[in-house]
């Protein structure tokens, strides 16, 4: 797997995906490092200590002591929170460039939710006690750490206004909206994105099951919104789904 170097940051792969109103924010924070001199990335990397999971690896768990951040070099990573039935749900998916671990990105207190890999990722491990050295050290580091901390709390917050104030069908409308804007591509009236989640996957962002799920892409195949096949989805009528 290739390491992205100091040269190579640029943000153009898929980005992050969460429930949100608001589409020009979800990728907001995913240049935790991009910001940085040449210098001070190198000051960081000195502190931090490179490593690899492989695909359905975990990362980090619910309930398990902070001992710091990773920042997604390459890949994607899922974190959800699992209730105390074992029912999961989604809370984001991140991309290339920002980083997971939080709240507490000193390395205090205990997870709040869990991390694992969507795919197979490249990652930079900043220690608690590093991070609280580099922010003293380095002013563009803490400016840094603070927007990151600002992206996730906006992401977290979009998604509590999701689930508080949309039924499950607008959720997975909106879903679908923002898969389309993100990571869809247009292919003369329709609009095709391949297809990089499952049923169950969609399921725990929305909230439902996965029978639920199917139902309802059913529905809207029946109506002619969109077509579904092994490796995409076409959305023939994106106006219908943002209604």
């Amino acid at each position: 797997m290739t390491i992205m170097t100091d040269s190579d940051l640029h943000f153009d792969g898929p980005g992050a995906i969460y429930l949100s109103e608001y589409f020009l924010e979800l990728n907001e924070g995913a240049g935790f490092l991009a910001a940085l001199s040449d210098e001070d990335r190198k000051t960081v990397r000195k502190h931090g200590k490179r490593c690899t999971f492989s695909k359905g690896e975990s990362i980090f768990h619910q309930g398990a002591a902070h001992t710091g951040v990773w920042i997604i070099e390459e890949g994607r990573v899922r974190t959800f929170y699992t209730g105390p039935s074992g029912r999961e749900i989604t809370l984001a998916y991140w991309s290339q460039g920002h980083f997971v671990g939080g709240p507490e990105v000193f390395g205090k207190g205990r997870h709040v939710w869990s991390g694992d890999a969507l795919e197979d990722c490249q990652m930079l491990f900043l220690s608690g006690s590093s991070l609280r050295a580099l922010v003293q050290q380095v002013p563009e580091v803490a400016l840094a750490v603070i927007d990151g901390l600002v992206a996730k709390g906006k992401s977290y917050s979009a998604l509590i206004q999701m689930l508080g104030t949309r039924t499950v069908s607008e959720r997975l409308r909106q879903l679908l909206v923002i898969l389309a804007d993100a990571h869809g591509r247009e292919e003369g009236d329709t609009i095709v994105i391949d297809r990089s989640l499952t049923y169950e996957q969609i399921a725990a962002m929305v909230g439902a099951t996965r029978q639920w799920v199917t139902q309802s892409l059913d529905k809207l195949k029946s109506a002619g919104v969109l077509e579904i096949t092994r490796t995409e989805i076409v959305i023939r009528n994106l106006e219908s789904l943002e209604e």
